[in-house]
Order: structure tokens, then sequence, then C-alpha cells
């Protein structure tokens, strides 16, 4: 270990922490403001306190250093357009007009001006707006949320550092404005953006910021050499600035590769790197380019990203390595805290033994301080805490818990001819066509119907022991009646039974599979005031009973329209869980598409001639380095076709992805041979079917018309208009209409309205196309 005084300066800090408050708080007060029963006052008012709550349990627990400007009313990204002036322009009267309702209708859209596209943060499930930017774009500085987020940490007398996004992260994340050339690079505005930044850097130094955090994680994406020389302008120029503070340009979630030896010769202070199992040939690469003499290093040991306890050990030795490469070593996460809960001691009804293998966000802060002392004042202080340690990671492996030798063995055994149909695609569609007797165009929903007070309740009832298992199926009864008749009513080709018995997509499975751990209060932010609740897969995983089967047979018993049976796929589950890090994912997911396999089996035994498998999350588990990319693809297609391959040709298998930057994965989804696969492509104006086209496609898909992640309703017309533009890449006879994702999360009203007008679009297009 090395000598105290070479470690003095080490300090433990994180890069931000979950915004929501135990017990979701954030989330009611924003949600109260749009329904007008919360003013903007208490909302900002509430906001200020769960800042304070956070600084302070960060600064209890020992984090020196806390950050701000992490915190964000919807999105941070969002934030740093506010921040830099690029608001859209169909948005600026309203932001001119009341900044807080125009930076939600950004977010959200209104009936008459559609939001900022969403999409997912890298390869996590948060969601993020996504700026728009064309060659026009002017930028203007706005430094308000920051500097007072800032000054009521400094208000607090706590030690604060600013965090903003990066500016090349920042334009490399954005897309061209409608108005803008389709091939505009935002990257080309850089030197405009660059002296707005100076302007904000010179606000936070004069409020009294000693340190200003840059977060750049797109450089640890493939990245060209203009775009690496646009990095190592930009921070020569920023770190040339006579006014500023001190700059942490931070990266997380891979390696940077070529993008370190840029940032590691620019005039800046310090910077932030991931040294966890992702990231872990960052080590070398900084040994090689001769470390960072007389800079700050903050090195990510604590992963950031999943839930298990941290191996103490062996970040202690990584960082005695990196003692020797700069002028100071703090100890921080991987990345910001926002991707895990919030406090594992909410979790009273998880077994106590398997509470020591997890850390939340308030124990990672913990394990934090613990490698910052045991860094600083030598291991000798931290003695009880390594040999805690170390005994729950023993308990870890050794649990019987984690090995299911009948689930590894069925594994092992399966083949190629598992995980293919034996019929091609034209045979099964001809089978298809004949056994459903669907029209041209036909409509369909992704899935979930909106989860109303009454369902919610009675779940909550259930739960309570206040009703009994009978009275709550009734319910759900009762709700798949009126969601059917519906349907019917409406002229829907393809119905769902509405999903009003699933708490959530991924942990509605989890709890019926073995292998998977559920939380009570595990809440993590997916966009704005969406959070959810990832199970843990802790072990081998397998299906003791069908989970689907009688729901979806009981609806499909109440009409002659053939009702989709409703899965979330492998990768998925996978993606939205904290997935054991103990086993290759690949393994973990073979074992979780044998499950689905079974059930999708069942549900075809049991009549259904329509089984969707959803896979939301294939493309943002898509690693961030190309070079690593086939492997999983590989992995990842093949559990899918291993879960669908186990049915009759004229039993169409359908899936659905939403949200995400589909043309980078446009060759897997043709690999997952999937009969229908649905698409979000509404804020995006169809651009996947452009793309499903350009690959040549040779399946039936559909590519969403209706916005479901906004209130608004659109119209028949709008939605006929963006079918007629999916026709001009796919043809009709190919063609499905359904929304952009589920409708869990929007109203009655809404959903009622929005759907008579998607089935009037249909029946208007059908009615244009050229009779045989």
């Amino acid at each position: 270990m090395t000598s105290k005084s070479a470690a003095a300066a080490a300090r433990a800090t994180v890069y931000g922490y979950p915004r929501q408050g135990p017990n979701r708080e954030l989330k009611k007060a924003i949600e109260g403001y749009w329904k007008g029963r919360v003013t903007a006052e208490a909302l900002h008012l509430a906001a200020a306190e769960l800042r304070a709550a956070n600084w302070r349990q960060l600064a209890e627990a020992g984090i020196g250093e806390v950050p701000t400007g992490d915190f964000s009313y919807y999105d941070h990204v969002l934030d740093t357009t506010v921040m830099v002036g690029a608001v859209p322009a169909r948005h600026r009267d309203a932001v001119a007009a009341d900044a807080l309702d125009g930076y939600f209708a950004m977010a959200r859209g209104t009936q008459d001006v559609a939001p900022l596209e969403m999409t997912k943060w890298f390869d996590t499930n948060y969601h993020y707006l996504v700026p728009e930017l064309g060659p026009d774009s002017v930028f203007t500085a706005d430094s308000a949320k920051q500097v007072a987020e800032l000054k009521e940490a400094l208000g607090l007398g706590l030690s604060a550092r600013p965090v903003l996004v990066g500016p090349v992260t920042y334009l490399l994340l954005a897309k061209p404005a409608p108005d803008a050339p389709a091939d505009f690079e935002p990257l080309t505005l850089l030197d405009r953006l660059l002296p707005v930044y100076a302007e904000v850097l010179a606000d936070l130094r004069a409020a009294g910021a000693e340190w200003v955090q840059l977060d750049e994680p797109a450089l640890v994406e493939d990245r060209a050499p203009a775009e690496l020389n646009a990095a190592a302008r930009a921070y020569r120029d920023l770190g040339a600035l006579d006014d500023r503070p001190r700059l942490l340009i931070a990266s997380y979630f891979d390696r940077l590769g070529e993008a370190l030896p840029v940032l590691a010769n620019a005039p800046v202070d310090g910077l932030a790197l991931d040294f966890t199992d992702a990231a872990a040939a960052n080590l070398d690469a900084l040994a090689a380019v001769g470390g960072l003499p007389g800079k700050r290093l903050v090195a990510g040991v604590v992963d950031g990203r999943n839930v298990w306890i941290n191996d103490l050990e062996q970040s202690l030795a990584t960082l005695a390595t990196l003692l020797g490469l700069a002028d100071r070593v703090d100890v921080a996460a991987s990345c910001s805290l926002l991707h895990v809960p919030l406090d594992t001691a909410a979790e009273r009804d998880t077994d106590p033994q398997i509470l020591r293998w997890l850390a939340f966000a308030r124990q990672k802060a913990g394990e934090i301080v613990t490698l910052a002392e045991g860094l600083t004042l030598g291991t000798d202080t931290i003695t009880a805490r390594l040999a805690a340690n170390r005994a729950d990671l023993a308990a870890r492996v050794n649990s019987p818990i984690t090995h299911d030798p009948a689930v590894r063995a069925r594994a092992s055994a399966v083949t190629d001819t598992d995980t293919r149909r034996p019929q091609p695609y034209p045979e099964r569609a001809t089978a298809q066509r004949a056994a459903l007797g669907l029209p041209l165009l036909p409509t369909t929903t992704i899935g979930s119907f909106p989860q109303t007070g009454e369902v919610r309740t009675a779940r909550a009832d259930l739960r309570a022991g206040r009703i009994g298992t009978a009275g709550y199926e009734e319910r759900i009864k009762a709700e798949i009646q009126e969601v059917i008749a519906f349907q019917e009513k409406t002229g829907l080709d393809v119905l769902v039974h509405g999903e009003a018995e699933r708490n959530d997509m991924v942990q509605y499975f989890a709890e019926q599979l073995t292998g998977y751990l559920a939380t009570q209060h595990g809440w993590v932010q997916s966009y704005g005031t969406r959070y959810v609740r990832p199970p843990i897969l802790a072990g081998d995983v397998s299906r003791p009973e069908p989970m689907t089967v009688r729901w979806t047979t009981y609806a499909q018993s109440l009409t002659s329209r053939p009702v989709k049976g409703m899965l979330t796929g492998p990768v998925t589950m996978l993606a939205w869980s904290f997935v054991r890090d103990d086993q290759p994912l690949g393994d973990t997911a073979r074992q979780v598409a044998l499950a689905l396999r079974d059930e999708v089996n069942d549900l075809e035994a049991a009549g259904g001639s329509v089984i969707q498998v959803d896979e939301p999350a294939l493309r943002e588990t898509l690693p961030l380095r190309g070079a690593d990319r086939p492997a999983y693809l590989a992995w990842a297609t093949e559990a899918f076709r291993l879960s669908t391959s186990g049915v009759r040709p004229d039993t169409q298998i359908h899936t659905h992805m939403c949200y995400a930057e589909f043309g980078d994965v446009v060759q897997a989804i043709d690999d997952l041979d999937a009969d229908v696969i649905s698409l979000e492509a509404a804020r995006s104006h169809m651009q996947v079917a452009r793309e499903l086209a350009t690959h040549g496609y040779p399946r039936e898909a559909g590519p969403g018309v209706w916005d479901i992640h906004s209130p608004r309703v659109p119209g028949a017309d709008e939605m006929a208009d963006l079918l007629r533009t999916g026709l001009k890449a796919i043809p009709a006879e190919r063609l499905w209409v359904n929304p952009d994702c589920g409708l869990k999360t929007r109203g009655r009203p809404e959903t009622r309205a929005s759907l008579e007008n998607l089935v009037a679009a249909a029946r208007t297009v059908r009615g244009e196309l050229p009779t045989s």
C-alpha cells in the first residue's frame, strides 16, 4: 500500500445522484403541477428541498465534493438546451411566455406543438430529449439554473462542483432540425457554441465554483478524426480561458480509446475516468500516455450502473496503481448514480443476507468514502470493513440462489436447430395470411392500455390484504372486458388484453421466474416522471408455471378477432434488470430465452395465433464500441430466436422496439426473424421506415404513427400523412398501423380519441390504395 503522504489528497465524490426523493416526491410534485394542483412556487420549493436533502446525505456520508446541476425536472440534456439557448423555433413563444411551461412543452409537447424527439442515453434505459440544431442556430448563455443550484449547495457550507454536459457531447447527441438539410452535422456549430460555454464557466466561477465538470461520454464511442480534432479544439479553447474555474473532463460507460490522449494533452486540470470492468482498458491506456502529471484524476472504481457491492480490495489495488499516474487521485463511481435506486435500507422485505450483496446509491457513496479513506490513511483504518466485504462477496459466490444445475444443463443442450424456425418467412407469411384473414394496413396496438386508478387501487388493496384474490381477479376481468369491447367498437384488427394485471413489463415476469428478486422501493428514472423498479437478476432462471396464458385466453374468449399474447424478450429482461455480473450476459440470456420459449409454446397450445415478444432494449444494450458489437448481437438475436422458434408456421411472431437509433441495428432486426416488427417512428417522421427499406428488410413492419409520450391527440389526417410516408418505403402488404409504444402512461380519453383517429387514418389510406 502507498504511503499516507502520497495519498493525502484523496477525496470522495460523485457525478450525480437520484433525483426523485425517497418516496418519489419529485414525480408527485411535477405531475401535480401538470394537473394544476401544485403551484410553480410549490414545485420549486419541493425541488430545492430534495436537492438539499441529497447534498446533506452525501456530505454526512463523507462525500467531500457534492455535484450540482445534475438535478432536473425532466432531463439534463434538455437543461443544457435551455442553458445554451437552443430552444427550437416552435417552442420559443411558449418559453418566452412562461419558462417552466415552455420547458415542459419541449419535453412533452402540446396539442398544437410537437415535443423534441426522445431516445436512449447511450446504452442505458434513461431517455434524453434530442437537441435540434441547424445551420442558422444561434446560441445564447442562460446559466441561471446552474448558478442558482451551485449557490444553494455553497450556502449549506458544502464543497460543490457543477456538472454540465460537455459541448462536444451535446453537439454529437443533437440531430438536424426539421428545416435543416438532412446531412447537416451539428458538430460544425462548435465554434459558435464554445463562447457560450465560456460565458457559463465565467458565471459559475463568479458564483464560487472552484471546479466545473464537463461530461463527454460521447468520446467513449468510435470517433472519426474530425470529431477527435473538434474535442481537442474545444478543450484547447476552454482551457485557455483566463476567467474560468478549474476544468474536470469526465467520461464513462466505456473506455476512452483514441480520445484519451486528446484529453490528457488538453490544457485542462483533470480527467474523470471509468475504471470498472467495461472500461478497464483505461488503466493501461492512461499509463501508455504517461499519466496525468500535474493534474487531478477522478477514478470511477465503483460501478454506478449496477447494484452489486464493490470488491473493495480489488478497487484499492486499482487505485494504488493509479497513484503513480496523476498528481492527485480522487475516488468516485464510474458514472452518475442516477442509474441505480436510492437506498437498500428501504427494502425491508428482502432477505437480509441478500441485502448484504447489494449497494444502491446511498451504499455506493459509502463504498466510495471507504475507498478514499483506505487510499488516504491506509488499509489498516478500514480492516473491519474489508473483512465484512470479503465475507459478503464469498457468501454470494457460494449461495444456492445463484446456481441451478437443471437450468444449466438445459441451456448447455441448446443446438442451432433450436434457434431457427424450420420454415422460411415467405412460407410462413402465406400460412399466416390465410389463418388470420387481415386487411391491408392492419391496425393494432403495442400491448398495454392505460393503467387506471381503479386498477392501481385494486393491486394495492390486494397487497395490503384489503381484498382477496377472487375480488382482485374480478376487477381485472372487468378491465379486460372493457378494453376488448373498446377495441372491437373502434375497429382495431388485432387486439390486446391491455395488461391490466401487470405492474411493469419486466417486473411482472421477474416475479414469476426463479433467479429474480423484486424490490419495493428500488425506483430508477426512465424519463421525465416515469420511474421503474428494475428487478435484480441474482441466480439461474427458469419458469415454474405459465405466466400469461390465463389472462390472454380469457381475453380471446371475448372476441373472434385475434388477441396478441404479450411477452417481454430475453434481452430486455436483462437490460431492464440489474443483471448478475458473475457470468457472461449471453449465458444468462439463454436461460431467460428458454423460460420464455416455454411460455410462447403454451400460448400457442392455448389457441394463440399472434404472439408478441418485445425487445425495446436490443439497441440500447448495443456496446458503444464497434469492435464489441458482433459478439453481443450474436447472442442477443440467438436468444430472441430461441424464445420464438418452437411455433407452427401459421403462428405470427411480433416484436417491438422503441426510442432508439434503429439504423445501427437494422441487420440485427432482420436476424431476429420476427414476422412483424413495430417500431417508434412518429417523432422522427418515419425515419426507421426508410432505414428498413434501404436495408431491404423483407418482412412486415409497423412504424408508429402516434407519439404516445406526449399528451396531445394526433389527428387522423396527421397519422394518414405518416402512413403515406411509410408507404413510400414499405409496400402496403407489409405495412402495419400502430402507435409508437404501449399506452400504459396515457389517459383514457386521449387514448380513445387517438386510437379512433388511428383506425380512421388506416381506413382512409387503405381506400387510396390501387385495387388489384
